[in-house]
This record gives C-alpha cells, sequence and structure tokens, in this order.
C-alpha cells in the first residue's frame, strides 16, 4: 500500500506461492441476502463463452462483461446465445424482484439468473467482485481466474439507492460523470442526482433561455473557467447511466440558489436589475421573484425542456436554504412550481424543506437535517411521512460525501461535523427518523457537494471509502449489516481500487492489508 499526501491507492498484491484462493462469497459489498458456498470453484480460461438469452438486454449486459474481463484476462470471451457451461446470463421468472439475482457457481460455470435485466446487471458485479482485482487492470495480467463455488441469493431492501454530484460549485466533464457513474454501479448504486443549478453556475441548455448555460455556466467557485452540458452531452450522460442501470435524477434548486439565473436575465429579479455572476460560497441571499409572472414562464419553460431529454422518473426542485424567500412565498412558490413538473409527466422530489410547505400527491421529500436537528423541523418531515410523502435519507453528518474525515482532512468542509467511515455506515434508515414509518422510506443517498472538490481525484478521495457503505445501507437488509464484518469487507476492497485507479482516504478504522 502507499501513502502519500493523505492519498492511498493500493499497488499489487505480493504474488503467494501457488493458485490464490478465490474470493469468498460473503465478502462482498454490499453484503447479498444469503450466501452459501460449496462445491468446486469455476475457472474462466481461454475457452469460456459468456452465454447470453436472445434477448438485447442480456446481449447488452453480456458485452459488458466481455469488456470489463477481455483486457485483463486476454481472453477472447465471446458472447453467444449457444453452447454449454461457461457464464451464463439468464432472465428467468423467480424471487428476485425487479433488480434481484441468484448466482450459482461450480465447476462446470457460473450463472447469474434474474427476473429483470437489473437484476443480471448487479449480479454481473458480484461476479465481478468475486474475480481476483487485477481483473479491473490494463493490460493483460497473470491468472488464474477463479470464483469461489456456491450459491448467492441477492435482491436489495431499498428501490432508491443513490449519489449526488454538485457539478454546479465546480463544474465536470461528461467524462468525469461517466467515470462516477462507473464506480457507483460496483457497489449497486441505481440512481444519480445530478445538481445542475446553483448560484455559481447553470449547467444545462436550455433552448428557450440561452443565456442561462453561455453566461450564467461561465464561471465556478473561485473564479474558474465554467461550462455546461450541452442538450446532446446531458443525454450522453443519461445513455451511459442507463446502461449501467443507474437512472439520472437532475435537479434545478429553486427559488434559492439562483444567483446564476439571476445575473443572466434581469426580468427574473423583483427589481429588474441583474446580480453580477458569483463564485464564492455563501448560501441563503438568492430568490426567484416569487410574484412575477416571468418566475413562472422561466420555470415552465426549463421543465419542459429538461423533462422532454429526461427519460427518468423524477425532477428535483431543490427548495433548501431560501432564507431570502418569506416562508408564505416559499409556499406559493412551491404551490405552482410542483404542477409544472407533474404535468411533463415527472415525479417531484424537493429537500426536505419542501414538508414546510405542501408537497403534492406522490413527492419525496430528501431529508439533510443531522442528528441534532432540531425535534420540531423532524416532526414536520415525520408529519409529511405519514401523510404520504415518501423519504430519501441523506443526512448531512452520516452520508454528505464532502464533510471531512478529520479535522487534517485537505478537501471538504465541517459544518455538520466530522464523518468518519464507522459514523457514515453505522446507523438504520429504516429507524433514523423518530415518528416516520419504514414503509415511507424510499431509499438513501450520498450527496458530493463541490465547494472544494475540482477533480476525479477529489471526487474519488472524498467518496471512497464512505460510498460503499452508504450502498450497503440501501441494498443489504438491517440483520445481514454489522460493522466488525463490513469493515473487513471494506478492506478487501481496496486491492480493487488500487486496479481501478481510484484513490481513497485509508481511515485508521479500516483494516487495510489485514492490520
Amino acid at each position: 500500500m502507499v501513502v502519500a499526501a493523505g492519498l492511498c491507492t493500493s499497488g499489487a498484491a505480493p504474488t503467494a506461492p501457488g493458485r490464490p484462493a478465490a474470493t469468498p462469497l460473503n465478502l462482498v459489498v454490499p453484503a447479498p441476502s444469503s450466501a452459501r458456498p460449496g462445491g468446486s470453484p469455476y475457472r474462466i480460461t481461454r475457452d469460456t463463452q459468456i452465454r447470453v438469452d436472445d434477448t438485447r438486454a442480456a446481449r447488452e449486459i453480456g458485452a459488458y462483461l466481455a469488456a470489463l474481463l477481455r483486457p485483463s484476462t486476454g481472453y477472447p470471451l465471446p458472447v453467444t446465445t449457444q453452447g454449454t457451461g461457461g457464464i451464463r446470463l439468464h432472465l428467468a421468472d423467480g424471487p428476485f424482484g425487479d433488480e434481484g439475482y441468484r448466482l450459482d457457481s461450480g465447476g462446470d460455470g457460473v450463472t447469474l439468473t434474474a427476473r429483470r435485466p437489473a437484476g443480471l446487471f448487479h449480479g454481473v458485479q458480484t461476479l465481478r467482485q468475486l474475480l481476483p482485482a487485477a481483473v479491473e487492470k490494463r493490460p493483460a495480467q497473470h491468472g488464474p481466474w477463479t470464483v469461489a463455488g456456491g450459491t448467492v441469493e441477492d435482491s436489495p431492501r431499498y428501490a432508491y439507492r443513490g449519489a449526488m454530484l454538485d457539478v454546479s460549485r465546480h463544474f465536470f466533464t461528461v467524462a468525469q460523470v461517466e467515470r462516477f457513474i462507473d464506480e457507483l454501479a460496483l457497489y449497486k448504486i441505481n440512481t444519480l442526482h445530478l445538481h445542475l443549478s446553483d448560484d455559481q453556475g447553470w449547467r444545462i441548455a436550455v433552448d428557450s433561455w440561452p443565456l442561462l448555460a453561455s453566461y450564467g455556466g461561465s464561471k465556478e467557485v473561485g473564479s474558474g473557467r465554467g461550462g455546461h452540458y450541452s442538450k446532446a452531452d446531458y443525454q450522453r450522460i443519461v445513455r451511459h447511466a442507463a446502461s449501467r442501470y443507474v437512472e439520472i435524477v437532475p435537479e434545478i434548486d429553486m427559488p434559492g440558489h439562483t444567483n446564476a439565473a439571476l445575473a443572466s436575465y434581469a426580468k427574473l429579479n423583483c427589481d429588474g436589475v441583474a446580480p453580477p455572476l458569483y463564485t464564492g460560497t455563501d448560501v441563503g441571499f438568492s430568490s426567484l421573484c416569487v410574484g412575477k409572472r416571468a418566475t413562472y414562464d422561466f420555470v415552465d419553460d426549463v421543465v419542459r425542456e429538461l423533462a422532454a431529454i429526461t427519460p427518468g422518473r423524477y425532477l428535483h426542485i431543490g427548495g433548501d436554504e431560501a432564507h431570502s424567500t418569506s416562508h408564505a412565498d416559499y409556499t406559493a412558490f412551491m404551490d405552482r412550481v410542483q404542477p409544472i413538473v407533474t404535468r411533463y409527466g415527472k415525479t417531484v422530489i424537493g429537500w426536505h424543506q419542501l414538508t414546510g410547505a405542501r408537497p403534492v400527491a406522490g413527492a419525496l421529500a430528501q431529508y439533510w437535517g443531522l442528528d441534532r436537528t432540531g425535534p420540531a423541523e423532524k416532526a414536520q418531515v415525520a408529519k409529511a411521512a405519514r401523510s404520504g410523502t415518501r423519504l430519501i435519507l441523506s443526512p448531512a453528518d452520516r452520508v454528505y460525501l464532502d464533510m471531512k474525515y478529520t479535522r487534517d482532512t485537505r478537501l471538504g468542509k465541517d459544518w455538520a461535523g466530522l464523518v468518519e467511515v464507522r459514523r457514515s455506515y453505522d446507523w438504520d434508515p429504516g429507524t433514523y427518523l423518530p415518528g416516520v414509518p419504514a414503509s415511507a422510506i424510499a431509499g438513501v443517498e450520498a450527496p458530493l457537494w463541490s465547494e472544494t472538490i475540482a477533480t476525479s481525484a477529489d471526487i474519488d478521495y472524498m467518496t471512497f471509502p464512505r460510498l460503499p457503505g452508504v450502498a450497503e445501507l440501501g441494498w443489504s437488509r438491517a440483520g445481514a449489516r454489522d460493522w466488525s464484518s463490513y469493515r473487513v469487507r471494506l478492506a478487501a476492497q481496496a486491492e480493487r481500487w488500487g486496479a481501478m485507479g481510484v484513490g481513497y482516504y485509508p481511515s485508521p478504522q479500516v483494516p487495510w492489508g489485514g492490520r
């Protein structure tokens, strides 16, 4: 293991005499529902084929698996609908749900069975983790490529398992976002929330309001050059995400966090005067003009155009830190904006301050409070949950990925506290908020705000090793999780991150290298 400037990447592990032991079935992250070892292992060889059902989805997942394995193994691994043995990807009825799967491994081959393509894809991620970490490397490596014998049966606890990337404070390219999506997919994260607008930058092209992107997107925190996504760029991200069974949730934050829009169009301001572009990190100072008709023309156009290029179910309307909007105006604004979202066929998501207004039927509220958040605010959220508003849990002092690990962490902020790996993992979404029915929890999401995050290396360092724990909170049933076993499974991921070129924080809470 190499540690430099607080960044840790794993080097190649020493080669043990003889054949390396296969990775145990129960060393996977997130923890599977059931892992029963038994029988002979399966060894991938030059003669292995990837056999798939004759459906487009199965063929695409087979091609994805082959593309993962070919560079490191050096094997041809043809994808075929014929033959016997090898690796089989099979869609069939069974007790798998929409995202579950079964993996059966023995001397003759590995079979992944699922009811839906998403389940097959998640099963491929389990197979990937059961292979040696060198399978992630380029170019060809020495094997053997062995999968332990036995059966894994698995399905998720929550349907919504997300991460958020703030591309507004600092802009990230399409390639950088795609790289992040690939990292999420390894841990069965199925949602990427893109924070596309804020005071510092507007990042998505809107044809009917072109200055939003060209002018409002021209800066970022620290006066650096910003950027924005064309509609084609955004659709490329959406397609890449879909190929990894990740749904994109776009966010346009309003009525606050809107300085980039206000600077782009004077008519959106109550006084008709556009403020300057902003490159600092303060919050709560901006607001759309709730009483102006132009505001709702703007919202309608933005939502209409964004909904048209977003195939997913959700559109996030923000709603946090609207300190410059009165409560009456905030409620009036949300009353007018939520129906616009539903009119264009999307389900509303808002930060949990939406529960202080009147959430529309079917809306989701994203809770970002703290353990120490006051009882009145938590009670407001709980009341909405009991009335039918489902919750996405993102407690800032647990799963905000931009919070520092320790006081010495070079990146990040600490307003919510210091969030070490155990604190991020060691809580239960089902019982976290008092008075909230367990059935009201839609899932969990780990946001990464980018005030201090400017590169892919920064993203990796603040994301790993915390993200896999959040993924396990979302996927694994509560009884399958405990810190003592998780920290061992997490440590085993380090060699894979090194092979992938992913830097991470070497937390002293985790027994890296078996220490």
